[in-house]
């Protein structure tokens, strides 16, 4: 994994320091709107943009403005889950021109023939992204896929509840004290990793015997968990339903932005570290106004205006110079190099493994 993977995990890394040397940004209400862009040929425009996208990942505003801009009407969808994005496109006449995967799951779209070819000529303002955010092992070319946000799946901890000190590794989460008090991924692979973690295995384990362990592991955590939840694990934490868990690092910076009684934790034995791409599924109705759409998430104001409202790590290079200079210093944004030398991603284990995968899922869930 740390072959296929270490050039992603290098430019991450590299990522976060460069963004945590940067200047202080601007704030959102000092980020200038975009205009249309002249080169956008109207004629071939479609009335409609059908985007399926994770839930809190993209600003109403920024579809507003889109939509004023173009004429385009933008009906949007979300999943919460990558293997809830799958099923739909894999059964065929989805109807949508956006969907955003992880790494992993562009992988498998790939092979499975789910995914468009990209018309660069149509996006340049690919040359914004940074660099080190190109050409990585899962889309070589940038043929099929644009990085859309990147982070870590790690701890979040209420310190009011929680001591800092109670939890420092992945094991700590098993505590008998913690009962009803966590919220956890509604995820397959990612909470299965966590088990994994904890018996020192990679969380792209193809061994049956590991990962028969993580199920027994993961049903008696099942006392601590209040709740599987990727839509909304800030509601939890911040009304105070749960004293922590396991969630995106986006999701941690806005909890730590409402208060500083939050704080996130990256165990020694390593974190999920992802990239979300945007991407086209095959055949999707609206092929060119998808391309636009895509090209006016990558100018650098509008992508700043996505950092702004959802704060993950952005791979777009222009947009830095907006980056709040209290979001620079939020480690569940930009945590230290040093923390993600163990980071892992998730990568594509072929239908069979995927298959396993989701039984001990939902033998867990069940």
């Amino acid at each position: 994994m740390q072959n296929r993977w270490g050039r992603a995990l290098t430019a991450l890394v590299l990522a976060t320091t460069v963004l945590a040397g940067c200047s202080s940004g601007e704030k959102k209400s000092d980020i200038p709107a975009v205009t249309k862009d002249p080169k956008v040929d109207s004629a071939k425009l479609t009335k409609e943009l059908n985007v399926f996208n994770w839930t809190e990942y993209l600003p109403e505003s920024v579809i507003t403005d889109f939509e004023e801009l173009y004429g385009v009407k933008v009906n949007y969808d979300t999943y919460s889950s990558n293997e809830e994005m799958h099923a739909k496109l894999k059964a065929g006449g989805s109807g949508y021109d956006i969907v955003v995967p992880e790494i992993y799951m562009i992988k498998v779209l790939q092979r499975e023939g789910l995914l468009e070819k990209l018309d660069k000529a149509n996006i340049p303002n690919l040359a914004n992204l940074d660099s080190q955010f190109k050409g990585l092992p899962h889309d070589p070319q940038n043929d099929y896929s644009i990085p859309y946000m990147w982070g870590t799946t790690s701890i979040v901890i209420n310190t009011e509840k929680i001591k800092p000190e109670e939890v420092k590794t992945w094991a700590d989460l098993w505590k008998p004290e913690f009962k009803d008090r966590l919220v956890m991924p509604d995820d397959a692979r990612e909470t299965i990793a966590i088990a994994l973690r904890v018996d020192g295995q990679s969380i792209n384990t193809t061994d049956k015997a590991a990962l028969d362990k993580a199920k027994e592991r993961l049903l008696a955590l099942k006392p601590n968990v209040k709740a599987f939840n990727n839509d909304s694990p800030k509601d939890l934490l911040l009304g105070g339903e749960v004293w922590g868990g396991v969630v995106w690092s986006g999701e941690a910076a806005l909890v730590i932005r409402e208060s500083d009684k939050f704080q996130y934790v990256i165990p020694p034995e390593g974190v999920t570290l992802w990239i979300d791409n945007m991407a086209i599924p095959k055949g999707a109705p609206n092929k060119y106004t998808a391309e636009v759409f895509l090209n006016y998430l990558l100018t650098p104001e509008v992508s700043a205006r996505l950092s702004e409202e959802y704060p993950y790590g952005n791979p777009n290079k222009g947009a830095l110079k907006y980056i709040p200079e209290t979001d620079k210093k939020n480690p569940a944004i930009f945590p230290a190099a040093e923390s993600l030398k163990k980071a892992e991603s998730l990568d594509d284990l072929g239908d069979e493994m995927n298959q396993i995968y989701d039984q001990i899922w939902t033998e867990i869930k069940g």
